[in-house]
């Protein structure tokens, strides 16, 4: 956190209520984790929300780089012209970030990637229906907290991941979900690899070629609180924590897009966006059809390139995932944004 005095960067030690500066010895006092974090990344200028229905939409191609994605932004209009014109959100109440918008805090680097999520969660109440979409790159780090069962945290990587670091999950769960009251729905859909539990979010449904499901319990062993203050969350995710998520032209067969985005919107598309389950199940049947001739290339990550020796070639196994801050009958509860 800044100083509350002279504004000098302070380091904060875990637990500790109260810092000195030691540069005007002003005594700050430290709140939680959420309101460093809020403090950090509110920013007046941003268009106050607008109505019921707000998303923010994000595409990174990371253009001129190794890592650069071609369907990433192609994602980002796909879902927002989803948003409008099949469930009503009105134009001036998504907040799109690309490298192809003209205005600079439009541009998805993680400075205004935070940005636009506290705009998203700015003055939520009851009613409220909230959208949080994200396309690029994902990654993992390892977890030094006991929050995570296989012992690391996955990440997504801004536009200048390489010089600000990447977003990691303990933070998308402390600024999205936590304070999540109650009345207010979010959907996150994100569209990267490892991004099966990239909200954090306290189980994760299981299903079966045969359609059978169970919730797995991903509560962390350190008892920390990962659900909301009594709000709802349910993310739909491109493929598994140990997966890496793809994207091809064999599925639109136009243009090159994210299969999972691809595969979320033609299960809205082709009426079977009906319960959370058809959705899924949709989703899972239109990937694995199309992983025997993908021939798109993964969206790599640098955990995924380091293990293999820069090698993007480990496999294409996808497997879309949906999490939720509690369990419901996902054939049952009916899909609504």
């Amino acid at each position: 956190m800044d100083c509350t005095n002279c504004h000098t960067s302070l380091q904060i030690p875990n637990g500790v209520q109260s810092i000195r500066c030691a540069v005007c010895h002003a005594v700050c006092r430290i709140g939680s984790r959420l309101q460093l974090l809020a403090n950090k990344y509110h920013y007046p200028q941003l268009p106050s929300p607008f109505g019921r229905k707000r998303a923010v939409v994000i595409g990174i191609a990371y253009k001129n780089t190794d890592d650069e994605l071609e369907g990433c932004i192609n994602d980002a209009k796909c879902m927002k012209y989803l948003l409008v014109n099949r469930f009503k959100f009105p134009q001036d109440s998504i907040l799109m970030l690309t490298e192809e918008e003209r205005d600079k805090k439009r541009i998805p680097t993680k400075h205004n990637i935070m940005k636009a999520i506290s705009w998203l969660m700015q003055g939520v109440r009851a009613g409220d229906s909230l959208v949080f979409h994200f396309s690029g790159h994902g990654s993992q780090q390892e977890n030094d907290t006991g929050d995570e069962i296989d012992g690391y945290d996955e990440t997504l990587c801004p536009l200048d991941y390489e010089t600000q670091g990447e977003i990691v999950d303990d933070e998308l769960n402390a600024i999205l979900v936590n304070p999540l009251p109650p009345g207010v729905k979010l959907h996150a859909i994100i569209d990267a690899c490892h991004s099966g539990t990239m909200l954090d979010l306290p189980f994760l449904c299981r299903t079966g070629r045969n359609g059978r499901y169970v919730w797995e319990d991903h509560r962390p062993p350190s008892g920390v609180w990962k659900g909301t203050n009594g709000g709802e969350v349910i993310s739909f995710s491109g493929c598994d924590d140990h997966q890496n998520s793809q994207e091809t032209e064999n599925l639109s067969k136009v243009t090159s897009t994210g299969a999972m985005t691809f595969s979320f919107i033609q299960a809205i598309e082709s009426g079977q966006g009906t319960t959370y389950g058809s959705i899924l199940n949709a989703m899972k049947t239109s990937i694995r059809r199309s992983n025997s001739d993908l021939g798109g290339k993964i969206v790599s990550t640098l955990l995924t390139m380091l293990i293999n020796g820069g090698s993007l070639g480990s496999g294409k196994r996808q497997d879309p995932q949906l999490t939720a801050n509690e369990p419901f009958d996902v054939y049952t509860k009916p899909f609504s944004l």
